[in-house]
Order: C-alpha cells, then sequence, then structure tokens
C-alpha cells in the first residue's frame, strides 16, 4: 500500500503541477494579450492626438492667412493695391526738385522771353529798361515755371497724404508711400516760396543800373 500511495501521491503532484503550468500559460497569454491590447490602444490615442495637432496647425495656418489678407485690407473688400497711390508721391516728390533745380521747359521758356526782350528792345533804350526786358523778364519766367512746378507738386502730395481718408474704412496706407508724399510735399513748400521770392525781386533782385 506504501507504493500505491506513494505513486498516488506522485501523479497527484504531477498532476497539480501540469495544472499549474496550464494556469500560468494562460494568465501569460491572458497578460500578453492585455499587453497587446493596451499598446493597440495607446498607438490609436498617440494617432489621434497626431490628428488633432495636425488639424489644429491647419486651422492655424488659415488663421494667419485670414489675418495676413485682413491686415492687407482691414475693410474685409477688395480694393486698389496702392500702386497708384504710391506713384502719385513719387510724381510729387520728382516735380518737387524739378522746381528747385529748373527744367527743360522752364529753360526754353526764359531763352524764349529773352529773345523777346532782345526784339522789342530798341537799340536807344536806357539801361535798365534793356537789362528788364532782356534778363529781368527771362528770370521771372523762370520762377513761374519753377513755381507752377512747386505748386503741382504740393498738390498731389496733399492728396496723396489725404486720400486714405477718404478710401476704404480702415485701410492703412503703406509707410513708404506717405514718406514720398511729405517729401514731395516739403520740396513743393519750399520751391513754391523761392519761387515767389525770385518772382517778386525779394531774392536776387536785378542789379542796380545808377
Amino acid at each position: 500500500m506504501g507504493t500505491k500511495t506513494a505513486d498516488e501521491t506522485g501523479a497527484t503532484t504531477g498532476a497539480e503541477a501540469t495544472t499549474d503550468e496550464e494556469k500560468v500559460s494562460v494568465t501569460k497569454s491572458a497578460d500578453d494579450a492585455t499587453e497587446a491590447g493596451t499598446e493597440s490602444a495607446g498607438d490609436a490615442r498617440a494617432e489621434g492626438t497626431d490628428a488633432a495637432l495636425d488639424a489644429e496647425d491647419a486651422e492655424d495656418a488659415e488663421d494667419a492667412e485670414d489675418d495676413a489678407d485682413l491686415a492687407e485690407d482691414p475693410s474685409g473688400a477688395e480694393g486698389p493695391s496702392g500702386v497708384g497711390l504710391g506713384a502719385a508721391a513719387v510724381v510729387s516728390a520728382v516735380l518737387g526738385l524739378v522746381s528747385l533745380t529748373g527744367g527743360w521747359i522752364g529753360t526754353v521758356a526764359a531763352a524764349r522771353e529773352t529773345l523777346i526782350g532782345q526784339l522789342q528792345t530798341s537799340s536807344n533804350a536806357s539801361v535798365a529798361t534793356q537789362v528788364k526786358e532782356v534778363y529781368g523778364d527771362a528770370w521771372q519766367t523762370t520762377a513761374l515755371w519753377a513755381g507752377g512746378f512747386a505748386l503741382v507738386a504740393l498738390i498731389t502730395g496733399v492728396v496723396v497724404i489725404a486720400r486714405p481718408a477718404f478710401g476704404a474704412p480702415g485701410r492703412v496706407q503703406a509707410p513708404w508711400i506717405k514718406s514720398v508724399a511729405w517729401a514731395g510735399v516739403a520740396l513743393g513748400v519750399i520751391g513754391l516760396l523761392l519761387a515767389v521770392l525770385k518772382y517778386s525781386d525779394a531774392l536776387l533782385g536785378l542789379p542796380s543800373t545808377g
């Protein structure tokens, strides 16, 4: 009986060991399945997070583009690109510079006035009359044309500076346009002042013939 009992005990122990191994194997399989499911869920969450971040980045890019468009045209309405105002500002500055340095049309007008004075002044006229007709009138003509250029430069510059107030509400004018327009206004004012002083003989008047 002792042998049989030992065999039975050994068989029972072996059966229990086998059962324990099966339980361990099942537990490991369950743990592996749980880990695999956890990793899959983590990957799915990561992919979902990446997709959400990509969508947010796309929305941010669209918002940035909208902000840039509004910065160019705060009113949201289509309007002139500012090319015309920029060209007018440059024209104003150039005309103001011409009023100070003189242009070919002013030179031709002065030479023409000199020729007219020579033709209309008799040889026996007084020196004062000859100086006035030949030189004085020509200088005044030069001053007149310079004043005309200065006045046009001044008006053009003022129009460019004031134009945004009568355009689309809130539309911002490019800084360089304002700067060039103000330069045209300044040159126009200086040129107009000098032209008036020269035309009235307050500046560089005719020499005395006494």
